[in-house]
């Protein structure tokens, strides 16, 4: 046990966000702002349950947005990272508003918001008003943490001008996110390190240098290769949930790129250890297979 929060007289001072900590947090806040005297001592209520429950759960709401067919920002669902519906024009799926599907998730009591931006590798990131905008909005109405994924890499626009992952970062953060997730920047990286033996320069390890290791997620996005035997392959194996289509037992997780769509030479246990020496906080693991299936966990993976 340790002592997060300290009173004396008006000073208050915390070791975490109130403001980012839900509806406990904001409670503080309003006590400490209304509260008449502060040098007064408080006594709080003994807590009604004091029976030790092990970990607590986090809910982490994950909002996939991309642009529909006439150019909105939309919250959509894939099956299998495919997000088009399966009848009729195959219309994008349009789940609702992104920051009104924040708002929601934040009063119905989730610990984090994720926005991951799925088809920002085709643009220009800071070129991106509108999910600058969701950001910006999200910020004012929902008070636990925001992680914004998609097109945090260096790019060139369209006038030549160069910007580096760190500064879309920092435009990032200054919309009100508190931490980037990168995805195919990660892989990209990784490989290198596996070709070279040795980091070379990162967007991974230069975020993480400015704003700490835990504003750096990296987004996993791997799927099954099945193979008779862990000695058919040279990755990382384990026994599959579920046997391959010629009834093998064994399978390899296989990184992509781009959303699903372009499958790497590497697997989601070099990816994990390489990006977290390079500075990563977090994973935020997905599972291309088990994306839309209503059947759970790929415990496995």
């Amino acid at each position: 046990p340790f002592v997060s929060v300290a009173q004396r007289g008006n000073l208050f001072a915390t070791q975490f966000h109130p403001e980012k900590s839900g509806e406990a947090g904001l409670r503080l806040i309003d006590n400490f702002i209304s509260s008449s005297d502060l040098t007064l001592p408080t006594s709080l209520p003994a807590a009604e349950d004091s029976v030790n429950r092990g970990l607590a759960k986090r809910i982490v709401a994950c909002l996939d947005v991309r642009e529909n067919d006439q150019g909105d920002l939309v919250v959509t669902k894939g099956d299998q990272y495919d997000v088009r519906e399966t009848v009729g024009d195959r219309e994008v799926r349009n789940l609702g508003k992104p920051v009104a599907l924040a708002s929601r998730y934040f009063d119905e009591g989730a610990d984090e918001v994720t926005f991951l931006n799925i088809t920002s590798f085709r643009g220009e990131p800071l070129g991106d008003t509108p999910m600058l905008q969701i950001l910006e909005r999200s910020s004012e109405g929902v008070f636990v943490p925001l992680c914004i994924g998609g097109g945090i890499r260096d790019y060139e626009d369209s006038n030549g001008l160069s910007y580096t992952a760190l500064e879309v970062a920092a435009r990032y953060f200054r919309a009100g996110a508190d931490k980037v997730s990168i995805g195919s920047d990660a892989v990209y990286a990784a490989e290198k390190f596996i070709e070279n033996g040795k980091f070379e320069d990162s967007s991974i390890g230069a975020i993480s240098f400015v704003y700490g290791a835990q504003a750096v997620v990296v987004s996993i996005d791997p799927k099954r290769v099945y193979v008779g035997s862990p000695k058919d392959t040279e990755h990382v194996t384990t026994l599959a949930q579920q046997k391959g289509p010629n009834g093998e037992e064994y399978c390899w997780y296989q990184c992509t790129v781009k959303g699903g769509r372009e499958a790497r030479d590497i697997d989601v246990v070099q990816l994990a250890t390489s990006v977290e020496s390079m500075g990563a906080g977090e994973i935020l693991l997905n599972s291309v297979d088990a994306d839309g299936s209503n059947a759970g966990y790929d415990l496995p993976l």
